[in-house]
């Protein structure tokens, strides 16, 4: 895998907790993909800053994080990335999407995104893996925990695109598209520790109710999250060895 280039595009503020701990939400995205001999950079699209043309061409895959935003709004920095998703999907590159990038993604793809009829869904949760033909050199089990934090989901996708897996909250909890395009709306990147940091924001911001973040906080320690499965699940997409 020597000399390959990846790109991680912000979608989101890094809190003061992850900055501290992990250096910024790529700073935790390079801890779970980087392999020795690899570049990796980022773009905080959020902000309105984009790769170029030329940079585009040197990038060998994109990682999407999460975000505060909604991916059915429709923010300018929103549009341009719904392009730029446009044109790396004509161009056949590797594209890794996490919760709003895994919603982002089924939009730009033609999928509809909405509020999740279940309402949010916040803790560790149990997600069931299809039978695809892809994931049996991973030797992956029946189920993953995975660590997830959204109010909004993909309600449907594109004929060509392949549900992956799918948990009793949410009906799309992963998709892949063609061989380059895999969304996953659960976090596989988060600690519990990033995830009862992120609940305690969301409370303060009046996104969640106090009962409602007790429930979470609770619901975070009864479990573990299959963080190496993940892990190996999204590097062996991004370097296409799946």
């Amino acid at each position: 895998m020597e000399g390959k280039k990846f790109a991680v595009l912000l979608c989101a503020e890094d809190s003061e907790y992850v900055k501290k701990k992990y250096g910024g939400y790529f700073g935790v995205f390079v801890r779970m993909l980087a392999e020795e001999g690899e570049t990796w950079d980022f773009f905080r699209v959020a902000h309105g800053e984009f790769p170029t043309d030329d940079e585009i061409g040197e990038i060998d895959g994109f990682v999407i994080t999460g975000s505060c935003n909604d991916a059915h709004g429709n923010d300018l920095w929103i549009c341009k990335l719904l392009n730029l998703l446009k044109k790396i999907d004509s161009m056949k590159k590797k594209v890794l999407g996490i919760c709003f990038g895994h919603q982002i993604l089924g939009r730009s793809l033609g999928g509809t995104i909405e509020r999740a009829t279940n309402g949010w869904d916040i803790g560790v949760t149990t997600v069931n893996l299809s039978t695809s033909k892809q994931f049996n050199s991973l030797k992956l089990p029946a189920f993953l925990q995975v660590i997830e934090c959204h109010r909004d989901e993909i309600r449907e996708l594109p004929p060509k695109a392949e549900v992956m897996a799918w948990s009793n909250k949410t009906g799309i909890e992963m998709f892949r598209y063609g061989d380059h395009i895999m969304g996953i709306q659960g976090h596989p990147e988060y600690t519990k520790d990033i995830l009862l940091h992120l609940i305690d924001r969301l409370l303060q911001h009046n996104f969640i109710e106090e009962s409602m973040a007790d429930v979470a906080k609770a619901k975070v320690e009864e479990r573990e999250p299959d963080r190496e499965q993940w892990k190996k699940l999204c590097i062996s997409f991004l370097k296409g060895k799946l």
